[in-house]
């Protein structure tokens, strides 16, 4: 489905993705994990090119996007939802028209058919099918839900998720966590999610990427990523006060 060929980033004399190569499957919720500065967000603005990489290839389907031209590049961005790490929301519009938003920029739909889908996103994402709040009147979960509706509400293949729990508390986090499991399960979506929270990685992921000073250390599935003995994965984990045997295994192996 997206498959990083042989990629390096710089920025000037700072090498950001150095010679990174893996593909990521058609249906899969693929997590993206790794210290500040390593490359994570800088992969995701890669997938629908607001960033072209230095050197090396992305691809998307039978799509090259990093040699795209302007109508292929619609089309592949066409295939992409986006939830932005502060979520993004227009402070001057209401949630319903925060959602209607990508639906009004881009497709011909009738306005009944917009509330239609508005409605039925926002009713996915656990909040008011009205929408007739405002982003400062939500709580920050609520506002990643709002955030997450419009990013669904174009009905697309792969949904990117950038530090979806970032500034949550726990318990908001989990419930965040909840839903992306249960949007790719129900919207058979394929999800790539950037994140330096190993507990929610742990808890949605098929597949952990873990990235370091641009490169990719290794990429496993939930049980084998927390006994890998990678220096680089157990400072990671070890950090985050997560050992071998916890209650998500106990939890993913009854």
């Amino acid at each position: 489905m997206i498959r990083f060929d042989h990629v390096t980033k710089r920025f000037g004399a700072k090498t950001v993705l150095d010679d990174v190569s893996y593909e990521i499957a058609k249906g899969e919720v693929f997590c993206l994990v790794g210290p500040s500065g390593t490359g994570k967000s800088v992969s995701l603005k890669h997938m629908i090119r607001l960033l072209t990489p230095t050197s090396g290839d992305v691809w998307v389907g039978e799509d090259c996007v990093s040699a795209a031209g302007a109508s292929d590049l619609s089309r592949i961005r066409s295939r992409f939802g986006y939830l932005f790490q502060s979520a993004a929301l227009l402070a001057w519009m209401n949630v319903f028209e925060n959602v209607a938003l990508p639906l009004r920029e881009k497709t011909k739909l009738s306005e009944d058919e917009i509330r239609a889908r508005v409605a039925d996103a926002l009713e996915k994402v656990g909040l008011d099918p009205d929408g007739a709040a405002y982003p400062s009147d939500l709580s920050g979960g609520m506002q990643k839900r709002a955030g997450l509706a419009r990013a669904i509400v174009t009905e697309p293949e792969i949904l990117l998720y950038d530090e979806p729990t970032s500034g949550l508390d726990p318990v908001t986090s989990r419930m965040i966590d909840e839903l992306i499991a249960d949007l790719n399960n129900r919207l058979g979506t394929t999800s790539v999610v950037v994140t330096h929270d190993l507990h929610s990685a742990l808890a949605i992921a098929d597949r952990i990427a873990m990235l370091s000073e641009g490169k990719v250390v290794d990429i496993k599935p939930p049980a084998e990523f927390i006994a890998s003995e990678a220096p680089e994965i157990r400072s990671f984990l070890d950090a985050q006060y997560i050992t071998r045997r916890g209650s998500w295994e106990k939890e993913r192996t009854a």
